[in-house]
């Protein structure tokens, strides 16, 4: 395989970090260092962990349910709220906790009214060092979801445990990779999107991040048109340089509709279909507010506490767009009320970036953060039986094309390469910022016959050839150029070396 290929996968530099890992085990076997480094290898074969964070009511557990797809984290101010928490794949049902010391046990829940009611018991949230919940799933195999309490929280005991798990100071964050719950770019969110970026890892480089504009609906004040607004102002931030070089994109998404798109009940479904029966100026005056929507006094053909349900469930954007669209036909039955949720909710936007952005390349960032593991072990233990593991550690930084793109794709995201803007545009989606498939790369949809994908890389190759060997091109954009030049060769390899009339496939 290529190297530029193995960018693209993460194979190439997984397989390398992974032997690394091994021999440094090996080397410092029968030590506390050496049982870290075992626990590092072993995080290599697992699945991807994505933490979800943000401030204090951005809407995390929420947008943890949508996509899953059931209602497993608490959504209310409860205590387990409090406690970093991991969702991840399991062969049965269980709920374990670790303490900060002492041995990890098992505890109660049960399901109730849909939702997941996990008894602590004597366990403090303050002395848990995180909760477990064992889950089958099929999201939950792909990639292993971490619920954390919100940042800038009252509590600075509660905001600095979010802190210490994401930004350790001692060692690689246990997260590969973050979704960044935010309402509007404030200054504590670029604070914490620039701590949970490592300098030693691929300089800096913001491919492990993904911000959300969450409540969207509320953003755009629960109107039909919410969620166009809040798109419009996704773009501006995209578009945004700082921001540009502290995440991979900004994505709306409407949490709530989300995860009542994923879990609609028919009552709810019953509910929608009389409010939309009444007269219009009725319900439009009912709609005005969420306190006049739930107001006690005429029920309108549904009493007071299932109103009250329902805005907790669907909020008032939810309610508003499920009344236009039983009005308009577009939906006849629950079923396809919730999938017009979903689609109108940005969730599936949000999952196609979680697939592209991190599970396409998570043997990179798992390689990406063990590398990191490995090196700080080495300058905390030093000893000359570990020097040729610290020389490899650095070969792997320094050549292994995966890292370079990283690199490059930061200072082309910062401003500090002297491009055209359409030349910096075209190089990041070249260089996998839009994602690691061909289809991505080349900006052709998936399906496109083999020799469009072999004509439109070659056609990147010359282009960005003759770009390199520009007589007037500063060091920086030759050298650029030529990197980007590297990954059109390694598209085209791995096109040419595909079965004949194979279809190109992503990661």
């Amino acid at each position: 395989m290529s190297a530029a290929s193995g960018a693209r996968t993460g194979s190439g530099v997984h397989t390398q970090v992974a032997a690394l890992l091994d021999r440094a085990a090996e080397r410092y076997r029968d030590t506390t260092a050496g049982e870290h480094l075992t626990d590092v290898r072993a995080r290599l074969s697992a699945p991807l962990r994505v933490a979800i964070a943000g401030k204090v009511k951005a809407g995390k557990s929420t947008l943890l349910n949508a996509l899953v797809g059931e209602q497993l984290a608490p959504t209310d101010a409860g205590e387990c709220t409090r406690i970093v928490t991991w969702y991840q794949d399991g062969l049965t049902y269980r709920v374990t906790v670790q303490p900060h010391d002492g041995p990890s046990a098992q505890v109660p829940f049960r399901r109730e009214d849909g939702h997941l009611d996990i008894r602590l018991g004597e366990h403090r949230p303050e002395d848990l060092e995180r909760m477990v919940v064992e889950w089958p799933s099929a999201t939950l195999r792909a990639m292993t979801l971490i619920d954390t309490p919100g940042i800038a929280s009252l509590s600075s005991d509660v905001s600095a445990r979010t802190t210490a798990f994401l930004a350790p100071e001692d060692r690689p964050a246990e997260a590969d990779a973050v979704c960044y719950l935010m309402r509007h770019l404030h200054a504590t969110d670029v604070r914490f999107l620039e701590g949970f970026h490592d300098d030693e890892a691929a300089s800096a480089t913001p491919m492990n991040a993904i911000a959300v504009l969450s409540r969207a609906d509320e953003i755009g004040v629960g109107r039909i048109d919410a969620m166009q607004t809040v798109q419009r102002i996704a773009a501006r931030y995209r578009r945004d340089r700082q921001v540009r070089s502290l995440c991979q994109t900004v994505l709306p998404v409407a949490g709530l509709l989300a995860e009542a798109g994923t879990t609609l009940r028919q009552d709810e479904h019953e509910a929608i279909t009389r409010l939309a029966a009444l007269d219009r100026q009725r319900s439009n005056d009912l709609l005005l507010s969420a306190d006049r929507f739930v107001a006690p006094g005429d029920d309108l053909g549904l009493d007071e506490g299932v109103r009250r349900e329902l805005l907790d469930r669907l909020g008032l954007f939810g309610v508003r767009l499920g009344i236009a669209l039983v009005r308009a036909g577009s939906v006849r039955s629950a079923t396809e009320l919730a999938g017009a949720y979903v689609q109108h909710s940005g969730i599936s936007e949000l999952r196609a970036a979680l697939t592209t952005q991190f599970r396409d390349r998570a043997e990179l960032l798992k390689a990406r953060t063990g590398l990191t593991a490995l090196e700080q072990v080495l300058r905390q233990h030093p000893t000359s039986a570990a020097e040729d593991l610290a020389a490899e550690a650095e070969r792997i930084r320094a050549s292994t094309h995966e890292f370079v793109e990283a690199r490059l794709l930061n200072a082309l995201r910062a401003g500090n390469l002297p491009l055209p803007d359409t030349d910096v545009e075209e190089a990041e989606r070249l260089l996998g910022g839009q994602g690691s498939a061909p289809a991505a790369r080349l900006d052709l949809p998936a399906g496109s016959p083999a020799e469009q994908f072999v004509q439109a890389a070659s056609a990147a190759v010359q282009r960005w050839q003759r770009r390199a060997e520009h007589p007037l091109s500063s060091p920086d954009a030759t050298e650029a150029a030529r990197q980007v030049v590297r990954s059109c060769e390694g598209i085209l390899a791995d096109l040419t070396q595909a079965p004949s009339g194979s279809p190109p496939t992503g990661r």
